[in-house]
């Protein structure tokens, strides 16, 4: 027997095959008939834009029968035809392709505006079928347009058409059991087209946005940059950014270029050639070009971050030469774009390349491997390249940190020369000319960093390697080799113990643990093309493991003491404190040297700080001091840190970017590894602490200036562990926090992405209810839900409303993810606990307070509502970063509820619109 929504399905199938044939003939076929025979450039390029909609439509048309077609013969032959045969699920990757096909070319007409100028040539005809078009709308007043009534008839029946099937197949897949054969592909198909729905409001706001920007510019600019299959993705109008050295007057970024205006000139950058390079500033980031560098600073982390994130999904999605799907960032594929490239460029600037077009391996905006440059008179060059130059030149190894008589000594990071045997580069600590110590050392051949410990210029102690492929392993290294046995992880979270090779090749005694539970203990080894071999015994009796704790197990935890590990930053600004902050001798102390293999230069180029004579040091330093004294109360105190943090002259400011360059050479790039977050987490807490320490004592050396002293209950505070820590949570962390943020919060997102993409599929499901039926499904109480904000429109009904209950405290709970600063999280959604009791007090026109059973559905509505993406990488945040002083209390309280509706979103009763039966909070909270 077939179900009713397969019958469902064929009726879908049968009113859309004739509102397609009918949208045809009424407004396809008319406008290309007006289109024909175009004089100008702009109208010819219209034709075929049209053509192209017209033929991706009919594609759609042809397909729809091929659909109903299968659907007619299922519910003919339902006994010999089983559900697997419909196209819908064995072709569900086909009909997706024709689908986005048919977005792709109607939003190119609305970017030039297709419709609008076809439709002028045939002005009267178009009026007199206004009234046959509005017919095939609905919600559609009668006061618009015809470009927009042309406009809604090719896109509204698509889009309900897709809603429909969401809506349709989510609920087939509850009919099937669960080992029917064609479960899975009803579930896919469910899951793809709902994906198809985000996919199409993205193009569709891409597209509005970059017709709206056209009349924002000038003449000249538009015909430059105005091409339809071109995107918006940002506009430095809406999220205000400033450009340097260019000072550029408006940045835009296009799915294809970066775009910088200055007065009539056009600077346009291929998004293909474009390196994004985090800046040691938590509010700047650099981008590299073939012959061009920016610094790209945003008044705010939040403008930080969206300008940073969307350029680098922008070159990501570039290089793939596809639109991410469904989302922009959201694919499978890598969100990190890699750092050697191939592709062709053509230089502009004066210089020796003036004319040339290279075209080979790139590495950071140079050319970098093997490549060919072609000058106009014939002259080339075929071969390698080093870091933009051929081969024979090249730059000299650079060393930038601290000496001691001579020798590199303390912290220092050296950068050996692109053309040597084994390229790489080490930030860490050195002991008479060698590495020593704790120390990050990137192997760019290898596509791997070393992170641990080092003796003698060599890997020796504890280490962690992570890898480009996204393995890691930690062991213990002697003479730069590994020795005895270490741990393993795998991509795919399966875990070894045992020895390995240099190759990552299991050898000798160890056991695997998969991520199924199961475990396989015994000797391993391998020979010539006979790849792996094991000898032991396989243990499947094991029950099936919390997936969520075998992807989150964390590397160096223990490994290396926090504390211990940047002892050769935090020393030299410890020893300028101890010794009474001489200013004369600050840059001796505290200035970062340059030494290149040309010449030793003593006291020149400085890393974080700029050059000053030791008469200015004095004077600044005897003014940074007194002004300590007189912000020494707790807003003033937290007013006076916020400067000197983000003071590249003041020592905290100096001893912040020394940090920050530590924290990228750990964590950006191949060390964003999930299974470091842990490392991460406490390192930033420690560099809180030593800055809070630099700042007592900065104090102390203040206070002796004047002949005073900390009074007895500052001592008290001082030596006070959990004060101490209340200070550094309270005051320092959050001030600190945006300077690391992108770092951090990139571990937190990989850390999550299991829970997080439940979370997403449950949000997608969630957002297909209206209002009411949303709060029927949560089984939210009717006297509580408040019909009386809802504005109905003419023909509306409540059951169609979407998106308008509650809508203060989903508004205020978005505002969560535009601050880095847990406390400011926190006060958030303790505002939005406050709306949706306020909404409820006016329902009920008296005061009420919500008891738990009532307030956890109506959390999870708005938190549905608000669609915060990577919610589980904000909470986990959140929670490990929160003031202590707020453990136990209301903030604390709040969270866990939160966690309780992430928790409760990710479950497929949400997932498949399955309801929950009545809540039961005891589980819950």
């Amino acid at each position: 027997m077939c179900s009713p929504e397969e019958a469902a399905l064929l009726r879908l199938e049968e009113v859309f095959s004739a509102t397609l044939a009918r949208v045809n003939s009424l407004v396809l076929q008319p406008l290309l008939s007006a289109a024909r025979e175009p004089s100008e450039p702009q109208s010819r390029e219209c034709l075929r834009l049209l053509q192209q909609l017209h033929s991706s439509s009919q594609q759609l048309w042809e397909l729809t029968g091929e659909s109903l077609h299968s659907l007619q013969e299922r519910l003919r032959h339902p006994d010999s035809t089983g559900l697997e045969s419909l196209l819908l699920l064995r072709g569900a990757d086909h009909v997706l392709q024709v689908y986005t096909e048919y977005i792709e070319s109607y939003t190119s007409c609305i970017v030039v505006q297709a419709f609008q100028k076809a439709a002028k040539r045939r002005s009267e005809f178009w009026r007199g079928q206004l009234k046959a078009l509005r017919q095939l709308l609905s919600g559609v007043g009668s006061k618009g347009s015809v470009g927009t009534a042309l406009i809604q008839a090719l896109r509204q029946p698509l889009t309900h058409h897709v809603q429909q099937y969401v809506l349709l197949l989510l609920s087939l897949a509850d009919t099937v059991p669960e080992r029917h054969p064609a479960r899975e592909l009803v579930v896919n198909a469910a899951t793809l087209f709902g994906n198809l729905q985000s996919f199409m409001r993205q193009a569709l706001d891409q597209a509005v946005a970059t017709q709206a920007l056209w009349p924002t510019l000038s003449r000249r600019q538009r015909d430059v940059l105005c091409t339809p299959a071109r995107r918006l993705l940002q506009d430095s109008q809406d999220v205000p950014v400033t450009v340097t050295p260019l000072r550029a007057e408006r940045a835009l970024l296009f799915d294809d270029a970066l775009v910088l205006l200055q007065g009539h000139n056009v600077h346009t950058f291929d998004l293909k050639l474009v390196w994004v390079d985090p800046g040691q500033d938590g509010g700047t980031f650099h981008l590299l070009t073939p012959e061009e560098e920016f610094s790209f600073r945003a008044k705010d982390p939040q403008g930080h971050a969206v300008w940073q994130w969307k350029v680098t999904q922008a070159v990501c999605q570039a290089l793939r030469g596809k639109k991410d799907f469904p989302l922009l960032g959201a694919g499978l594929e890598p969100s990190e774009p890699p750092a050697c490239r191939c592709t062709a460029h053509t230089f502009r600037a004066e210089g020796r390349f003036c004319q040339a077009t290279y075209e080979g391996e790139w590495c950071r905006g140079r050319p970098h491997g093997k490549g060919t440059l072609k000058w106009p008179d014939g002259q080339n060059h075929v071969g390698d390249f080093h870091q933009g130059l051929e081969h024979g030149y090249g730059t000299e190894e650079v060393y930038k940190g601290y000496f001691q008589e001579g020798l590199r000594h303390g912290f220092g990071v050296f950068e050996s020369p692109p053309q040597a045997a084994q390229p790489f580069r080490y930030t860490g600590h050195w002991e008479k000319g060698q590495r020593s110590g704790y120390g990050i050392q990137d192997d760019s051949d290898r596509g791997e960093r070393y992170i641990g410990m080092w003796q003698a210029d060599q890997r020796h102690g504890l280490g962690v390697v992570v890898t480009q492929a996204g393995v890691c392993y930690q062991g213990t290294f002697h003479a730069d080799k590994m020795v005895g046995p270490g741990i393993l992880l795998s991509e795919d979270d399966s875990l070894y113990e045992g020895t390995f090779t240099k190759d990552l090749t299991l050898t000798g005694k160890g056991k695997v643990t998969f991520p199924n539970g199961f475990t396989l203990e015994g000797s391993f080894g391998s020979g010539a093309g006979r790849g792996l071999q094991t000898q032991g015994v396989l243990d499947t009796s094991a029950l099936p493991p919390d997936l969520s704790s075998i992807c989150k197990r964390q590397l160096g935890l223990g490994a290396f003491p926090v504390e211990n590990r940047w002892q050769g930053v935090y020393g030299p600004f410890r020893d300028f404190v101890s010794a009474g902050c001489p200013g004369d001798l600050q840059e001796a102390l505290l200035g970062f040297h340059v030494q290149s293999s040309r010449e030793l230069r003593k006291s020149q180029d400085y890393l974080c700080c700029a050059r000053t004579q030791p008469e200015d040091s004095v004077g600044r330093i005897k003014d940074s001091l007194e002004e300590l004294l007189q912000h020494r109360e707790p807003k003033a105190l937290q007013q006076y840190l916020r400067k000197a943090l983000s003071n590249s002259l003041h020592p905290l400011g100096k001893l912040l970017q020394r940090l920050m360059l530590t924290f990228q050479a750990t964590y950006a790039g191949v060390g964003a590894n999930k299974h470091l977050q842990g490392l991460a987490q406490e390192e930033v807490k420690q560099h809180a602490q030593e800055l809070w320490a630099t700042y007592r004592g900065l104090l102390r050396v203040a206070l002796q200036h004047k002949g005073q002293a900390l009074d007895e209950e500052e001592e008290e505070e001082e030596e006070d562990a959990e004060t101490r820590d209340l200070r550094v949570h309270g005051l320092v962390l959050p001030l600190v926090l945006p300077s690391f943020y992108s770092e951090l919060f990139t571990l937190y997102l990989l850390l999550h992405e299991r829970e997080d993409s439940l979370y997403s599929q449950g949000i997608t499901s969630l957002s297909l209810f209206p209002d009411t039926k949303l709060l029927e499904f949560l089984e939210v109480q009717k006297h509580l839900w408040p019909l009386k904000d809802l504005t109905l429109t003419t023909n509306q009904r409540y059951s169609l409303v979407r998106d308008k209950c509650f809508l203060s405290a989903t508004e205020c709970l978005q505002k969560i993810m535009t601050t880095v600063d847990p406390r400011e999280k926190l006060e958030v959604l303790e505002r939005t606990y406050g709306e949706i009791e306020a909404t409820v007090s006016r329902v009920l026109g008296r005061e009420h307070k919500l008891p738990m059973d009532d307030l956890l559905p109506l959390l999870i509505y708005v938190v549905s509502r608000a669609r915060i993406q990577h919610l589980g990488a904000e909470i986990h945040l959140i929670r490990d970063m929160m003031d202590p002083i707020h453990t136990g209390g209301l903030y604390d309280f709040l969270l866990t509820a939160l966690e309780s509706c992430y928790e409760h979103i990710q479950k497929e009763d949400m997932r498949l619109h399955r309801f929950p039966g009545h809540w039961d909070s005891r589980e819950l909270w």
